[in-house]
């Protein structure tokens, strides 16, 4: 990689595609390299095509993968904009860059959440009580990695539940080998319109009584609360994690953390 007198350094951007790319558009305005990790193929279609950008897809698993790819990219600055819920690889991040003693600059999402009389905050995906779940309609928004525990904790509990999944190879395989009916899972993705949400079309076909997601800041839980607030229904919303990192640079604007960057010695 190239550190001409026209670039600053190289930027380590691990995100989805709500904050990744629009973080990556601007790192690229003020003339950095960027390496961006996406899960992916079709998340690095989100971002630009750009000479100074490259793509990396797939998972790391471990902290030293981390290191070995920080050092043989000569990466300077790395940024956590993953989940808030992504707990294993901001752990990883966080191991790796104390080892070899670089900053990690973190972005959060805001939780603004809109307080209205059929919402409850939840510390667990399994903490909705429950006598209120006997023959009630129970959709899970949660994404797929703990969809068949908490499916199957829900389904003991005497609820029929019903999930939405986002349409990728991975989310796909795993509600369709899950303990949901096949005919109670949608494949969509979230809607980013404030008008005719897809998302209140199914829960009015599957008459849904209850919602369960995550306090994410994403379109998808803006979407449950839109369509909650008006409704009969009822919205869970699981609690973030507390913080994931012992010290870190923790932002909340994307301009704020690029001026930190480039004011970092």
């Amino acid at each position: 990689m190239h550190n001409s007198k026209n670039c600053h350094e190289n930027v380590w951007i691990l995100s989805g595609t709500s904050d990744g790319p629009a973080i990556v558009n601007k790192l690229l305005k003020s003339n950095y390299v960027v390496f961006a990790s996406v899960v992916t193929h079709k998340a690095s279609n989100s971002y630009p095509k750009n000479p100074k950008l490259h793509i990396i897809t797939g998972k790391l698993n471990d902290s030293s993968e981390i290191i070995k790819f920080i050092e043989k990219n000569k990466i300077n600055h790395v940024i956590d904009a993953t989940h808030p819920f992504a707990l294993i690889i901001s752990r990883n991040l966080n191991e790796a860059c104390e080892k070899i003693k670089k900053p990690l600059f973190a972005f959060e999402r805001k939780s603004e959440i809109k307080l209205f009389k059929n919402f409850s905050y939840i510390n667990g995906l399994k903490d909705i009580n429950k006598k209120v779940l006997v023959n009630k309609n129970i959709l899970l928004a949660i994404g797929s990695r703990l969809l068949n525990e908490t499916a199957s904790y829900y389904l003991e509990s005497g609820a029929n539940v019903f999930t939405r999944v986002i349409p990728t190879y991975e989310s796909i395989s795993i509600a369709f080998s899950s303990c949901i009916k096949n005919s109670n899972i949608a494949i969509l993705e979230p809607s980013k319109k404030k008008v005719n949400i897809l998302e209140k079309q199914l829960c009015d076909h599957w008459k849904i009584d209850y919602i369960l997601c995550r306090d994410s800041g994403s379109y998808a839980q803006m979407n449950w609360e839109e369509i909650v607030i008006e409704s009969h229904m009822k919205l869970f919303l699981v609690k973030r994690p507390k913080l994931r990192y012992k010290n870190p640079f923790i932002f909340f604007d994307y301009d704020e953390l690029i001026n930190h960057i480039k004011t970092k010695p």
